[in-house]
């Protein structure tokens, strides 16, 4: 999975889209929803089913699955610099 896409931070969440190029030219993706702190630090990794052929249509997929997750709506993030 790539590392270098964008985080957010929404209350005590910081959601992590990860985008992974297959070798058929698809994009899969999946989202780190991580909160805590330390040794109570917890890493939910979702994997998500649908495929993309643009990289940033992927992130913004993602990103958004896991807005839903935490229960905010995927408009908040429109103020994600990408």
């Amino acid at each position: 999975m790539n590392q270098d896409n964008p985080k957010l931070t929404v209350g005590k969440y910081l959601i992590t889209p990860l985008v992974k190029l297959m070798e058929d030219g698809w994009y899969a993706t999946s989202v780190s929803i991580r909160s805590g702190v330390g040794s109570g630090t917890h890493d939910r990794v979702l994997r998500l089913t649908q495929l993309f052929r643009d990289r940033l249509a992927a992130i913004h997929y993602a990103t958004g699955e896991g807005l839903q997750w935490v229960g905010n709506k995927p408009a908040a993030a429109s103020g994600l610099a990408l």
